[in-house]
């Protein structure tokens, strides 16, 4: 027994002895710990890169929401199978996203290098809110291939925002130099509250930001006006649809908008004045008729000079008013000349509007509003040829109030008008070109008391309640109404676009009603 136990504690003490030998000829050293940091210098949430003297932060939201008589981010039921309360229009529409942030900051001898990028991963019910086969067959052919990735499966990413800022420059896709900090939402959900400018979703855009002190600053900008900034130029040769639209003639982009603001920030609220200008310059005289497509005839038929237009906004947020802790008032007020989109904005395009309704003198009334930035009719169809600009103006704001700290309302609104200035009867005139290209497009008997007035109107009113039970998950449901004051008058035989009727319908403003429900939790 004890020659085993001297022959295990002889073994131990030898297998010991050669560790130590080993540890002595390959030490090893135990790597350093490189722990994140975080950075204090921009707000709560960034953290140093690891090996950097760069801060970033990660963020973003995930909301889900629901829209009933109305497309996605409750878009009221103003045009195509929705406006027509046809049975291919679905009765709700629906969009999940989860929006992703990152930001990164570094401190530089000229100041902080900033870039910023979001970009959306979402899905949204199919074909924005039809199952009408020929706006299927229309999107498939490219003029919105995200509106038919609604498949299980399926979904899209959406970029918002992508841009650099260094010593008071930006360059990328951000907001506007033209638009107010809070864009279309001065207290509403909805991403369709027309009467001014709204760049939420960014523009590719170069500009540079000058602060003077005392909360005064001032902003110039070049914006890329082909993706945002244009509404339609009709060239009334090619015919205008019963609902008053023809087909887009725009040429090609000749100069950036030229934007800038001058803005005034300080503990009572916020006040701004912007500007822009907006060259406006049509394809050719001679385009084939109902698209506007170019023919072997275009080039040689000469077209329209370009015409300068542009728009002007003046903004007011007041703050610490008596209602309540943290609530406040923001109002803005758009004029355009030749640059519809600065008052009849969404976050995406331009709307034109076609509404039906009941009517107690024909099958059914129908209302519309064509939106562009100008037309014009060629000489050689008996025109004066050049650029009409469309006037356009409008005003818009909200309520914003605090019940208690889980507990909010907004009451919010807005008035938006567009204009083609002159007569119905002057040939001179934009109305009188749009009048008479409306009539030999549509040649269906008419009413003794018709009369032709593209002039129109648009008013919504909305409110919106919002629950937050615990910080950053909030719970909302708005309801809003939108209004369609349209000018023309009596009844006509028409054709719209299938599946309505060929038939006689009566000239009547229009109403429509939306509700959305939303939750959506930042991080």
């Amino acid at each position: 027994m004890k020659m085993v136990k001297s022959l295990i504690l002889g073994s131990a003490a030898g297998l010991i002895a050669m560790s130590g030998a080993q540890a002595a000829d390959l030490p090893v050293k135990a790597r350093p710990v490189e722990y994140v940091k975080i950075c204090s210098l921009y707000g709560a949430g960034f953290f140093y890169i690891p090996g950097t003297d760069t801060c970033i932060k990660l963020g973003g939201y995930l909301r889900v929401d629901t829209t009933f008589n109305g497309s996605i981010y409750d878009q009221p039921a103003w045009s195509g199978d929705l406006g027509q309360q046809n049975r291919f229009r679905d009765y709700f529409a629906a969009r999940s996203r989860m929006a992703l942030t990152v930001d990164t900051r570094t401190a530089t001898e000229y100041g902080v290098v900033r870039t910023f990028a979001q970009g959306d991963f979402q899905f949204t019910t199919f074909n924005s809110s039809s199952l009408n086969p020929t706006s299927i067959a229309t999107n498939a052919g490219g003029a919105s291939i995200s509106g038919l990735l609604g498949n299980p499966g399926e979904g899209y990413v959406a970029v918002e925002f992508v841009f650099i800022q260094f010593a008071g420059f930006t360059f990328g896709k951000s907001a506007s130099a033209y638009a107010t900090p809070w864009h279309g939402y001065p207290g509403n959900n909805s991403s369709f509250l027309l009467g001014g400018h709204d760049t939420v979703t960014g523009i590719n855009n170069i500009q540079y930001t000058a602060q003077f002190g005392n909360g005064v600053s001032g902003t110039i900008g070049l914006d890329d006006s082909v993706a945002f900034n244009r509404t339609n130029i009709f060239d009334l040769s090619t015919g205008l649809n019963a609902t008053g639209v023809g087909a887009n003639a725009y040429g090609g982009d000749h100069a950036p908008d030229v934007v800038g603001n001058i803005r005034i920030d300080q503990a009572w609220g916020l006040f701004q004045i912007s500007a822009a200008a907006h060259d406006v310059n049509a394809s050719y005289n001679i385009l084939t008729a109902a698209t506007a497509f170019p023919n072997n005839l275009s080039e040689i038929s000469g077209h329209p000079s370009d015409k300068w237009g542009g728009s002007v906004m003046a903004a007011l947020q007041i703050k610490n008013i008596p209602t309540g802790a943290g609530d406040d008032i923001k109002l803005d007020a758009s004029f355009a000349k030749g640059d519809t989109k600065n008052v009849i904005a969404t976050s995406s395009t331009s709307p034109s509007f076609a509404m039906f309704g009941g009517s107690g003198r024909t099958y059914q009334s129908i209302g519309f509003g064509a939106t562009s930035d100008a037309v014009y009719l060629p000489a050689i169809f008996g025109g004066t040829g050049d650029l009409k600009l469309t006037t356009a103006y409008g005003v818009r704001g909200a309520f914003n109030h605090n019940w208690d700290p889980y507990w909010s309302s907004s009451l919010f609104g807005s008035f938006s008008a567009v204009r083609y200035d002159g007569n119905a009867f002057d040939i001179t005139t934009a109305k009188g070109q749009f009048c008479a290209a409306y009539n030999l497009s549509n040649t269906g008997v008419k009413s003794a008391d018709y009369s032709c007035n593209p002039n129109y109107n648009v008013s919504q009113l909305g409110v919106v309640t919002r629950w937050t039970p615990v910080k950053n998950l909030t719970f909302s449901a708005e309801v809003m109404w939108f209004h369609l004051d349209q000018n023309f008058t009596g009844t006509s035989v028409l054709t719209p676009s299938a599946p309505k009727p060929t038939t006689t319908y009566e000239f009547k403003d229009q109403d429509t009603v939306s509700l959305n429900v939303r939750v959506q939790r930042n991080f």
